[in-house]
């Protein structure tokens, strides 16, 4: 019940500012969509950049930011084709930006994006239906820094790494994650249920900034810098470890760790 009286105060424009200026004030960085173009223009100089969901709703505006700011190559990557306003914006200025269709988690994409620089997604991860792992082909394709935003939920006091998995909450619960106060246009998935042919446009998960934590670094990042909302996170992570992959044994491999799992008389769990 308390947990619900926060997340609803929290939506309310004027608490979800007072709620900012008060975390400031105890010297933490409070987050902006509006500040992404200041990571851009601090990162993206002289190195190559590839925006990760670059198209939907923005028509390729980081990428195109990115190659201003002096990026040595830009890439775009996104499961929707170019839009009119990209290939208008693309001709206009000349631009040299790479778009690439296709899923960030797939092997095929990952490989036409190589290792980059910098990789920048904002707006993607909770969309996902599985965010670890496209956190961890994030990571195959970052080869120094990740910047890092995505929708969040409150953090659950008590209950670290928690998450809400959005499709087929029934009505009721559905409306504590219904961010329309706030200004935040449909959210499929939540605002009028799970919608199948939407695919990747439907909100699939509400992590906690705890839970999100935890992934980035088992994905193989370090967090560097965080910025806070009381419904968003943006990161600016290190590539530190190698990507976490699990590679499956080919059958010679496989027959022999069965043959000891057997002879050690290893059960299986119940």
């Amino acid at each position: 019940m308390w947990y619900q009286l926060k997340v609803n105060l929290l939506k309310i424009p004027c608490i979800n500012r007072l709620w900012r200026h008060w975390y400031a004030r105890q010297g933490h960085f409070v987050g902006n969509y509006h500040d992404l173009p200041n990571y851009i223009n601090q990162f993206a100089p002289g190195r190559s950049f590839v925006d990760i969901g670059c198209m939907w709703g923005v028509n390729g505006e980081f990428a195109f930011l990115a190659e201003e700011a002096g990026a040595s190559i830009v890439k775009g990557v996104d499961v929707f084709g170019p839009t009119p306003e990209f290939e208008e914006k693309k001709a206009d200025r000349g631009s040299k930006v790479h778009f690439i269709l296709g899923d960030a988690g797939s092997t095929d994409t990952i490989s036409q994006v190589g290792v980059m620089d910098v990789v920048f997604c904002a707006g993607v991860l909770y969309h996902h239906p599985s965010p670890f792992d496209l956190l961890v082909a994030l990571r195959q394709m970052c080869g120094q820094t990740l910047i890092l935003r995505t929708s969040t939920i409150p953090e659950i006091n008590n209950l670290p790494n928690a998450a809400v998995y959005f499709p087929f909450l029934n009505a009721k619960d559905c409306r504590l994650w219904n961010l329309s106060r706030l200004g935040v246009s449909k959210q499929v998935g939540i605002t009028d249920g799970f919608e199948p042919a939407e695919g990747y446009g439907n909100w699939f998960w509400g992590l906690t900034p705890s839970c999100l934590e935890s992934m980035v670094k088992t994905a193989g990042f370090r967090i560097e810098k965080r910025d806070t909302e009381p419904f968003a996170q943006t990161l600016i992570c290190k590539a530190v470890n190698p990507p976490f992959i699990h590679e499956l044994p080919d059958q010679t491999k496989a027959r022999d760790m069965a043959a000891v799992i057997s002879k050690a008389g290893i059960a299986r769990p119940a």
